[in-house]
């Protein structure tokens, strides 16, 4: 638990994103994504681009960003910068935003898909 929200494990975040209760945001650097590849269904988005593209009364929202009760997980390289990120999120008023303890790196040794 982090600041108000409920971190989530691999699997969980797996399981949400394929039901589709959930948006799976990697906010990697392009060279960690070129490097160890990309979560398949993953939203890409910069992590200085973040609150502009998911805030749904933003101008340069992403269509998937629709209202404040989306849940979005958010992915950095090891769980560290997520957690910065998704408490960010939280301050918009994406109440449900929440990221993935251990981050991409975990993803990859749960053996969950990864693509090239």
């Amino acid at each position: 638990m982090r600041s108000g929200y409920a971190r989530v494990e691999a699997r969980e975040a797996y399981e949400a994103a394929r039901a589709g209760e959930a948006l799976l945001v990697d906010i990697r650097y392009a060279a960690l994504r070129e490097r160890d590849g990309l979560i398949p269904g993953a939203l890409v988005v910069e992590r200085n681009e973040l609150e502009w593209r998911l805030d749904p009364r933003g101008s340069h929202r992403l269509p998937e960003a629709t209202s404040h009760d989306v849940r979005a997980i958010v992915i950095c390289n090891e769980g560290y910068a997520s957690s910065l990120a998704a408490a960010s999120l939280h301050q918009l008023g994406l109440h449900r935003a929440t990221d993935l303890v251990g981050g991409f790196q975990a993803w990859k040794a749960a053996g969950l898909p990864v693509t090239a």
